[in-house]
């Protein structure tokens, strides 16, 4: 394909699903970790059972099986409800049929995890609101058994090979099995999209402050949300347009367009087999006449050689903080889990200022107590998503503007008259105090409460 018919296709791709008249609709994605109380590494045959008996209860039609035939994901017909495990049976995940109210998002949720509880009470098991599996190192931390998981395990286990490329890897390829994340979609306008794009992405530092809830106990504890460091530095990373945030300005749906075509595949599928690859520039890809892709197979890996095609641009997977998809919405993905008494605070924030992005970018752009000292966002991110803040931060008006953000979302949310701001309170108790829920588990442990106690504190309803 020539470089036109490539920008064609990936325009097609991302870019016109945008441009058609539509209802504006709510996607959320609530994953979770599952924690054995035991102080054991959870059993997934106990998985197994919960999964057989949620299905029947609830009704709901398995859709993916792994290799040895147990169920992975199962889908609800009526509401379009999606029950799965992300990546292990460690990690189990809701995602929700498109809606218009967050509200009837949040009572299937609580139906379901009530059942879940109550399911696993008897072992002493409980899913809990943490970005990261505090017993991830108890944990059987192995990929689910199908193609898909095995070649994303493959691929981020890869980074050794990669000794040639002058950035800093992580030694944790089986993050994707003790992290767990909040993630919402959200429809959006071919008009509007380039400046929600860039308006969102100037908020992350924000976002940082408010729902950092990822730990790595007991090995660097100062930083609150490891999970940007799992994404960046892993084989995701070596392409860093695949991931975080841009480092660049967004004014057109043309620069958002030129800036997909300089992302990176690193898979495909062929035959049935998902095939893994070093990381192409997608314009790159299709300049080649072949390439070569392993996958795995009873435990061996196993090279394949294989063409590129011009569907394989279905294939191309980014997983920027704002990704915007292919059924024209933003699936924004910085967030990490929330304790489960606050699990719809991440999906109503970005409801209510998607809303709101005209008067907040207005805001942003005024803004001293983060900007104009020197740093851009994807810098600001960095520092926030740590305990201490940097000194060229002044702490009463950097929270002065987070209580302003969170005013206007309340107004956004108001105006669709719904009742849904009342999922922003825990949020303006955040900014009240000055914390998150990882600032928080840290206090507690240091007062001296058990890690047991605050599990099911983080469990709660």
């Amino acid at each position: 394909m020539t470089k036109e018919e490539i920008m064609s296709r990936l325009y097609d791709r991302f870019i016109r699903p945008t441009e058609q008249n539509r209802e504006s609709f709510i996607g959320v994605e609530i994953e979770m970790p599952i924690v054995n109380l035991n102080h054991e590494a959870v059993d997934f045959a106990v998985a197994h059972k919960l999964t057989a008996a949620f299905l029947k209860a609830f009704d709901f039609t398995a859709t993916g099986f792994d290799e040895e035939g147990h169920v992975y994901s199962a889908v609800n017909s009526t509401f379009g409800d999606v029950f799965s495990y992300d990546c292990s049976y460690n990690n189990m995940e809701f995602s929700f049929g498109k809606e218009k109210d967050l509200r009837s998002i949040h009572d299937r949720f609580k139906l379901y995890y009530d059942f879940v509880q109550d399911f696993f009470k008897p072992y002493r098991y409980t899913l809990t609101g943490m970005g990261i599996n505090p017993n991830r190192k108890l944990n059987h931390n192995i990929p689910i058994e199908n193609g898909r998981y095995k070649m994303l395990f493959n691929h981020l286990s890869s980074f050794s090979k990669y000794f040639y490329i002058p950035m800093f890897f992580h030694r944790y390829p089986q993050f994707g099995m003790f992290s767990s994340a909040s993630q919402v979609q959200l429809d959006v306008d071919h008009d509007t999209l380039p400046e929600i794009i860039d308006t969102f992405n100037k908020l992350e530092p924000i976002k940082a402050l408010l729902f950092a809830n990822s730990v790595l106990l007991g090995e660097n504890e100062e930083l609150l949300c490891c999970r940007d460091m799992l994404w960046e530095n892993s084989t995701h990373g070596i392409n860093p347009h695949n991931v975080g945030m841009y480092d660049c300005d967004i004014q057109t749906t043309e620069d958002i367009l030129n800036y997909i075509s300089t992302t990176s595949i690193y898979c495909v599928e062929r035959n049935g087999k998902y095939l893994n690859f070093p990381p192409v520039n997608i314009l790159e890809y299709f300049t080649r006449d072949k390439l070569t892709g392993e996958y795995t197979e009873n435990g061996e890996h196993i090279l394949m050689e294989f063409q590129p095609q011009p569907d394989d641009i279905a294939y191309l997977r980014t997983f920027k903080f704002e990704d915007l998809t292919y059924r024209g919405t933003i699936e924004y993905r910085s967030a990490c889990c929330q304790p489960i008494g606050d699990v719809m605070t991440v999906a109503a924030f970005h409801l209510g200022l998607q809303g709101k992005v005209k008067e907040l970018r207005k805001l942003l752009d005024s803004d001293v107590s983060l900007y104009h000292h020197g740093y851009n966002a994807a810098e600001l991110r960095k520092q926030l998503v740590r305990k201490e803040l940097p000194p060229t931060v002044d702490r009463d008006t950097l929270y002065d503007l987070v209580s302003k953000v969170l005013d206007l979302c309340c107004e956004g949310l108001s105006e669709r008259g719904r009742g849904e701001e009342a999922y922003l309170e825990p949020l303006y108790q955040r900014a009240k105090n000055r914390t998150n829920p990882a600032k928080e588990m840290l206090r507690r442990l240091q007062n001296g409460e058990s890690m047991e106690t605050i599990i099911k504190s983080y469990a709660e309803v």
